[in-house]
């Protein structure tokens, strides 16, 4: 695991901007933190020096089809193998926006989370319709929450 390391990383997928201005307001709440580096990066672009260099991480996803979106898929499965047994009991969230439910892709990262042997620290959440700005100062919170956890090594 990636002990001792004051770094969040904030990965995600945004089509059409909405999980973007999401994962933006995580990283905001998650910068309130001065002892905390957060890295913010679209899935696509999220490797495996990344998630071994973090001692938390926030996954967000739209939730397409009632799965997450496929890039976050792709992150995983490009990570897995060498990093499976390098961040066993990392911190780990999920935030997802829904049209419908979001239930079927937290569902998901949760079983591969498991796979990984990751630990869900905070409730994840689940955002149904565009966020307002009451979802999005509760992503903010949820993100210094994690940092404040992190830097007090309470996960």
């Amino acid at each position: 695991m990636a002990t001792g390391k004051k770094r969040i990383l904030v990965i995600y997928h945004s089509q059409g901007g909405t999980m973007e201005l999401m994962a933006r307001h995580f990283a905001r709440g998650a910068a309130r933190e001065k002892e905390i580096t957060t890295v913010l990066k679209p899935a696509a672009e999220a490797g495996i020096d990344d998630l071994l260099d973090c001692g938390a991480i926030a996954i967000g996803s739209p939730e397409y089809f009632g799965t997450m979106a496929g890039m976050i898929k792709d992150f995983f499965d490009r990570t897995f193998g060498a990093a499976q047994e390098k961040t066993i009991g990392l911190p780990f969230i999920i935030f997802v926006c829904a049209g419908n439910d979001g239930r079927g892709a937290i569902m998901q990262i949760e079983r591969i989370a498991a796979g990984y042997k990751w630990r869900k620290v905070l409730e994840h959440l689940r955002i149904v319709g565009r966020p307002g700005e009451k979802e999005l100062a509760e992503l903010e919170e949820l993100g210094q929450t994690l940092a404040a956890g992190l830097d007090f090594g309470i996960f």
